[in-house]
């Protein structure tokens, strides 16, 4: 009988639900070595949490996320909440010696992300954040297609992570939009998966240029009830100030050479959930999009004269990262799955004692980026990292 690993998740909304989905699938499609059981979920309000908890399977519920870290059956310590919530709880369960499962961004600011890593290293725990995009079948794929040289030399990285949930000026004040508790707008929210990506496509970064703008400055106060909600509704006409930036545009250079650019924004009408990139090398080039994430575009250039074009890879054949473990090819897969994918490998890190990219380490490598992009945005000046 395989061991068992019990999880205890703090958070029950968005990232409460996709991780729940993902503790519960990681066993029933891929042979791993321990099974995750659904212990205890931790939340604020005792009648959502206890409904949540139901409706997902949890067998227990906890209102005091310390409780929660202190109990001997919990192994795992899952943060499914916002940024400025993680520090403390990640700190915590640390020093109990519980593996952590985290969501990005990581922390506020370097500062956090530098204790929380140390932490986690003196505790020996596996520690990890939740930069899921990467567990694509596609973009894994893009991954082995550049170390296998078929693009060459890469010259060109653009990206770009485009919403539009606040075009709206009657969209209220939530929390993502208020920097004590978002830090910043899509450039902490949305730019921390691009850089990811860029991180583990393309390399390290050495310098940064950043311009943000704010299209509206004040909006209605959120209704509490719906303040974690991206349907969020507003409590009535007193007004608040945004705090945070409604677009980023970051130009970079890469330590090996090449320059790249990314753009993050919430003002995209008709993007809901677009995180596209583009990468240009010597031999050929790929591009992907989030939103059509089965597929990967590539184009050779040492395909003939006449023959050149860019071709669709179908990411789900079985030589492609994790696809072999659903469905038959073509039957396609979902933003749920690379959820999966994440907890399979966290639990093979945990049983292995091995590490989990990406862990608090290149969670601290993305604050860098981003704090050097904002504070770019207030310079007017590039900034090294």
């Amino acid at each position: 009988m395989k061991k068992h690993l019990n999880v205890g998740i703090v958070g029950y909304k968005f990232m409460g639900r996709a991780h729940s989905n993902a503790w519960k699938k990681a066993p029933l499609f891929f042979d791993i070595p321990a099974i995750p059981v659904l212990k205890a979920a931790c939340g604020r309000h005792q009648e959502s949490l206890t409904e949540f908890a139901e409706n997902w399977g949890w067998e227990e519920t906890e209102t005091d996320w310390r409780k929660l870290i202190a109990r001997p059956d919990i192994d795992i310590i899952d943060i499914a909440l916002p940024q400025d919530l993680h520090y403390d709880i990640a700190i915590a369960a640390a020093r109990a010696g519980k593996h952590i499962f985290c969501e990005k961004p990581l922390s506020m600011n370097s500062r956090q992300a530098e204790e929380m890593l140390k932490v986690c290293e003196e505790n020996k725990v596996t520690h990890y954040l939740n930069h899921n995009y990467r567990r694509t079948p596609a973009v894994a794929y893009a991954k082995k297609m550049i170390e296998a040289g078929k693009i060459g030399r890469i010259f060109h990285w653009r990206c770009a992570y485009q919403q539009d949930w606040i075009v709206d000026p009657s969209f209220p004040l939530t929390w993502q939009l208020k920097k004590e508790t978002a830090q910043a707008g899509p450039q902490w929210d949305l730019n921390s998966h691009a850089v990811d990506l860029a991180h583990f496509l393309v390399g390290d970064m050495a310098t940064v240029s950043c311009l943000t703008t704010n299209f509206i400055k004040e909006r209605p106060l959120a209704d509490e009830a719906s303040v974690g909600n991206l349907s969020a509704q507003s409590s009535g006409t007193e007004m608040g100030e945004v705090t945070v930036e409604d677009a980023a545009l970051m130009m970079v250079t890469f330590k090996n050479g090449a320059i790249g650019s990314f753009e993050a924004t919430r003002f995209a009408s008709g993007r809901k959930n677009r995180l596209s990139f583009e990468i240009y090398g010597s031999k050929g080039s790929l591009t992907f999009d989030l939103e059509r994430m089965n597929e990967l575009q590539y184009f050779s250039r040492e395909d003939e004269n006449g023959d050149q074009g860019f071709r669709t890879i179908l990411a789900t054949e079985a030589v492609h990262p994790y696809a072999n473990h659903w469905w038959p090819a073509g039957h396609i897969i979902g933003y749920e799955h690379a959820f999966v994918h994440s907890v399979v490998d966290f639990v093979k890190a945990i049983e292995g004692n091995t590490s989990i990219k990406p862990d608090f380490s290149d969670g601290l490598k993305i604050i860098k980026v981003l704090e050097a992009g904002i504070q770019s945005s207030e310079t007017k000046q590039q900034v090294s990292l």
